[in-house]
């Protein structure tokens, strides 16, 4: 039999307020255990909570970007459930009217793009963490977290596999950044994904039986989780057993997910609105306030990276991955002339090199020591020929290391590295190839082309690569056929 794969995600984003939705402590990490937990937070009689205005912005932030609705009312409710980390015994959040309702998101797959409807998305407090690693026997409870506040967006079941799913959280964990509403730390926690996963006879309509993976934090840990579980759903329906609603965790030392406890549903939480709150309520002004602070968004920089600058929208896709990489390129291309032949080169250069270097040296655009306008300069070096596209490769390094302050036409100078485009001394060189290597020169004219480049890797090396590469392939043809 084959099976469809059916994923929904929900993700718990923390949004990027310095203080929680209810009260005035702060949201800082690393914070000595319950340093951070006010009396709002922990419900003290007599308190009262307020909403976080920069939360609610935050939301209808995120709900513009996903050409979402925005509800003119929406209503905080009391969820009900006890956990030792969960100090009032219930957790403040939205149900049947959030903030934030529908939307949607495009995704890259390898077969091309995909929309992914959002079902909601809502305002929530965080709970606090329990601690076991410390405590011998026992357990200890830090409620610094309890009272962040959370966004959690919820999509439909539209995901068909592991590699959907990754695609959907990346560019989630992309847009959630680019608008500047959360940080996107995951080491950190303040971007978690719970995988709903179920398996279904292909053609079925009717969704199976599903399991939460709760609290995925790497999307390579989601991948696997995924994959593990929808091979153990079918497994088990395939030997006649039948998948119980449950959540499951994922342990990433076994690679496997294993039951943490019955799935909840709705009615289990007793929903009901929080007395202390009053509704929510948005109006038109407060919208258009928001969304005049939106920035450009990410497909559609990647259109106008398109047209501007003749990209391809593979590289396009991959100039948008953060909003820092895209300004970054811009900058670059801006300083090769604007042009489409400079973008590309940009383009290239940014995608090779330079994320070469980020990756080895374990850092993001952000933390990048090569300013922009020093690799543009770098690059319209090679646009004028002063040095070839591989000498370009060793100032790049230079520059990279800091050497004679990442200036390019410095490094040029001081290491000798100004590209020879003298016709009469590259002619010279050749000739002086030529006559060394009549061997080779003799495989050409008997039809080996091979033997050709092998006779301008023989020129370059005796100008130490210094020769323009041009050049030297246009000379070395002439001499061939005379």
């Amino acid at each position: 039999m084959k099976w469809e794969v059916v994923i929904g995600i929900e993700t718990h984003a923390q949004l990027s307020t310095a203080s929680k939705i209810f009260s005035g402590a702060s949201t800082a990490f690393g914070a000595a255990p319950n340093t951070q937990a006010a009396a709002v937070d922990i419900a003290l009689p007599g308190v009262l909570p307020v909403a976080n205005r920069g939360a609610v912005e935050r939301a209808i932030r995120f709900g513009l970007a996903v050409g979402a609705t925005i509800n003119r009312r929406s209503v905080f409710a009391r969820k009900n459930y006890f956990y030792p980390d969960l100090p009032k015994g219930y957790q403040i959040s939205q149900y049947e009217i959030p903030v934030v309702q529908g939307g949607a998101l495009v995704i890259a797959t390898p077969r091309g793009e995909k929309t992914i409807r959002l079902t909601r998305a809502h305002l929530e407090e965080d709970a606090g963490k329990s601690l076991h690693e410390d405590f011998h026997g026992m357990s200890g409870i830090d409620l610094n977290r309890a009272g962040t506040p959370l966004l959690e967006i919820v999509t439909e079941p539209d995901l068909r596999s592991s590699e959907d799913a990754v695609a959907y959280a990346k560019a989630l964990h992309a847009l959630v950044q680019w608008i500047g509403i959360c940080d996107g730390n995951m080491q950190e926690g303040s971007f978690r994904c719970d995988a709903n996963v179920s398996v279904r006879p292909l053609g079925e309509t009717q969704l199976g039986t599903r399991c939460e993976i709760k609290n995925l934090n790497s999307f390579r840990f989601m991948q696997a989780a995924v994959d593990f579980e929808v091979q153990r759903q079918i497994a088990l329906i395939e030997d006649g057993g039948a998948v119980v609603q449950e959540t499951r965790l994922f342990d990433p030392d076994r690679n496997e997910t294993r039951s943490m406890r019955g799935k909840e549903d709705a009615q289990d939480y007793r929903y009901f609105p929080d007395p202390d709150l009053p509704p929510l309520v948005v109006d038109d002004g407060w919208i258009e306030r928001v969304r005049a602070t939106l920035p450009e968004l990410p497909r559609a920089m990647q259109q106008r990276f398109v047209t501007q600058y003749a990209l391809p929208e593979a590289d396009a896709l991959a100039l948008t991955a953060s909003r820092g990489l895209a300004a970054y390129f811009e900058d670059v291309a801006r300083g090769v002339n604007g042009d489409a032949a400079g973008a590309k080169l940009a383009a290239n250069w940014i995608q090779g090199e330079l994320a070469a270097a980020l990756n080895r040296a374990e850092i993001g655009i952000e933390r990048v020591p090569l300013p922009a306008a020093k690799l543009a300069a770098l690059l319209t070096r090679i646009q004028d020929q002063t040095i070839s596209g591989k000498i370009a490769k060793e100032v790049f390094d230079a520059a990279w290391a800091g050497e004679h302050g990442s200036d390019a036409d410095a490094i040029i100078a001081a290491r000798g590295l100004r590209q020879i485009s003298d016709e009469g001394a590259i002619e010279r060189i050749v000739d002086e190839v030529l006559a060394a290597n009549a061997a080779t020169v003799a495989e050409f004219r008997a039809g080996k082309e091979k033997a050709f480049n092998a006779l301008v890797g023989q020129a370059m090396k005796a100008t130490k690569g210094k020769a323009n590469p041009t050049q030297v392939n246009a000379i070395l043809r002439r001499r061939l056929e005379r």
